[in-house]
Formats: structure tokens, C-alpha cells, sequence
């Protein structure tokens, strides 16, 4: 049952990156779910958020560079 639903998660998170950023190559679907862990991360628990980007800035710069290179693709896709 617990491999069936990942299945149906890898689905959902391929379907969802396709329609948010055009294509769903397993680069942008990585992208979209450190995205997505990280947004809901952010909002659920923001001091753990603010304890991460203190501790990995690096890593910080890059989810950075990452919420910015899939709004750059979404704002792409929507205007096709």
C-alpha cells in the first residue's frame, strides 16, 4: 500500500510541475519539491527556517535561486 502511494505522490508532484513550470524533467521536479518542502517549511515552522538559513547560507542562496528560477519558468509557461 505505502509503495503504491508514493506512486501516486511521484505522480501528483510530475503532473503539478508540468503544469506550474511547462515541462516535468526530473531536474525542475527536484527543483519544485525543495521548493514546495521548503515554502511549507517557511510557513508552518518559521523559526526552523530562520535556524537553516543561518546555519547552510549557502544552501539558503541556492532554494534562492531555485523559488526564483521556477517563478522565472511559471510566469514562461503561462504566457504560451
Amino acid at each position: 500500500m505505502e509503495n503504491n502511494l508514493n506512486e501516486q505522490i511521484n505522480g501528483l508532484l510530475e503532473k503539478y510541475t508540468e503544469l506550474l513550470v511547462g515541462e516535468a524533467t526530473d531536474e525542475n521536479i527536484q527543483k519544485v519539491k525543495s521548493w514546495i518542502l521548503y515554502g511549507h517549511i517557511a510557513k508552518s515552522m518559521p523559526p526552523l527556517a530562520k535556524h537553516w538559513n543561518a546555519e547552510y547560507p549557502e544552501a539558503k542562496e541556492q532554494i534562492k535561486n531555485v523559488i526564483s528560477e521556477i517563478k522565472e519558468l511559471n510566469e514562461r509557461n503561462r504566457k504560451k
